[in-house]
């Protein structure tokens, strides 16, 4: 038995929470908070006769860490689920600490305002010394190990697809596969097809963030950083076939340079449409993508999250998109004094998705795993003290929950690998 509090209800957190609900059996009572009840309330309402789970609902400001302790000590849950904006990550990890409650998220901490002069500082300075210049990075929650462990408490980082099951297949690969892992690509790829000339399928401002930025990879020790989108490749995905992906840095290789032994590149590559493309770089010069707020008509605007607003809700593309994706990693490396190669990925169905849980794919293959790792923390797999990504624990329960909730495995052990 276990009481859980979800923060957030969004596409990714809808997700989750239902199929926290299929597992009734440990997930017996369940709170959703956010800032817009009504959201949580019609969630729990949807939930009214499927599930044993005790479904409950609150409003919240995530980032007011006294409103998120006073609802904390007021429901007492065994775990928090933070699915709200990766923004928020840090006010949501103060509360947990502050009262004693194990903590789980699906991204990285970022901040919401770029140009706030504190912590502007203490990226640059990052940035010299780490060489990658993204927004988002580990650094920031890593320095929570030591309240975590000190306190007793496990914090479980980004546990959504990627960054989380790529770095699960990562650990299965080295567990069962390898001896020695010399190199990583993680592919993923939405095939897709909304119907709009221009959406995204997360949230805007952390989808667009992301890929406007300059792209980089670890190879031979060190980071390597290119302009954004500035290496490409196509690559012929099962069950979706040929796509053109480009390279992105993501977070998930940060803490895989440190897990993985003697690795010696990892890149990461997500598919995009030309489209989406030319829309992307043609709001960036206008500047759409920017953090600075502006003034307009006398009102500060944030001009990111105008575009936001302007854009189709990410949770309202369930109905429209069809299509698959599939998200994997392709290895190269040693077992047993010979040579090989191995790739594991999930195909994930738009449409089987929105019959199940009402969404898209993007939201399933996010929200499942995010279900899955908080069922291994409360039934004991995956608790220690401490700040860990997925990839720092045993991956083989975890893989075999994904298999019976909805992302199970494939496998090849031939793969056609990338230039």
């Amino acid at each position: 038995m276990s009481r859980v509090l979800v923060i957030g209800c969004g596409g990714v957190a809808s997700v989750a929470i239902q199929k926290c609900c299929q597992a009734d059996e440990v997930f017996t009572e369940l709170c959703i908070a956010s800032r817009t009840k009504e959201k949580c309330d019609a969630l729990a309402r949807k939930l009214e006769g499927k599930t044993k789970t005790v479904v409950t609902t609150a409003k919240v400001d995530a980032d007011d860490v006294n409103q998120l302790i006073q609802l904390i000590n007021s429901y007492k849950p065994d775990l928090v689920m933070n699915i709200a904006l990766p923004y928020q990550d840090l006010t949501i990890m103060d509360a947990c600490l502050a009262c004693g409650v194990n903590y789980m998220d699906t991204a990285n901490y970022e901040p919401e305002d770029t140009d706030d002069p504190e912590w502007r500082a203490i990226y640059e300075k990052r940035c010299k010394e780490a060489g990658f210049s993204a927004y988002f990075d580990y650094s920031w929650q890593w320095a929570y190990r030591k309240k975590f462990e000190e306190a007793g408490l496990t914090a479980l980082l980004g546990c959504g697809f990627d960054p989380g099951v790529t770095q699960a297949y990562c650990a299965y690969a080295l567990k069962h596969e390898f001896d020695q892992i010399d190199t990583i690509d993680i592919l993923d790829c939405n095939g897709g097809d909304h119907g709009y000339a221009f959406a995204t399928n997360f949230n805007p401002e952390i989808n667009l963030r992301e890929v406007s930025a300059p792209g980089s990879y670890w190879e031979n020790g060190h980071w390597v950083e290119i302009p954004p989108m500035a290496i490409k490749r196509e690559y012929d995905f099962d069950q979706v076939g040929d796509k053109d992906m480009y390279l992105l840095h993501h977070e998930e290789i940060e803490s895989l340079v440190q897990t993985i032994p003697g690795v010696k590149r990892i890149r990461f590559f997500m598919t995009f449409g030309q489209s989406y493309l030319d829309h992307m770089r043609c709001l960036e010069d206008v500047g759409m993508l920017s953090t600075t707020p502006i003034n307009y008509n006398g009102q500060e605007i944030v001009p990111i999250q105008f575009l936001k607003a302007l854009l189709p809700d990410p949770a309202s593309l369930g109905p429209r998109t069809k299509g698959k994706t599939n998200i994997g990693c392709i290895f190269t490396g040693v077992k047993d004094g010979q040579e090989k190669t191995y790739y594991i990925y999930n195909i994930c169905d738009h449409q089987e998705c929105y019959k199940e849980v009402g969404s898209q794919a993007i939201s399933y293959t996010t929200g499942v795993p995010a279900m899955c790792g908080a069922l291994m923390m409360l039934t004991g797999k995956w608790i220690r003290p401490g700040v860990y990504t997925v990839e720092e624990f045993d991956p083989d329960p975890f893989l075999e929950a994904l298999d019976k909730y909805g992302l199970p495995r494939s496998e090849n052990h031939n793969p056609e690998l990338v230039d």
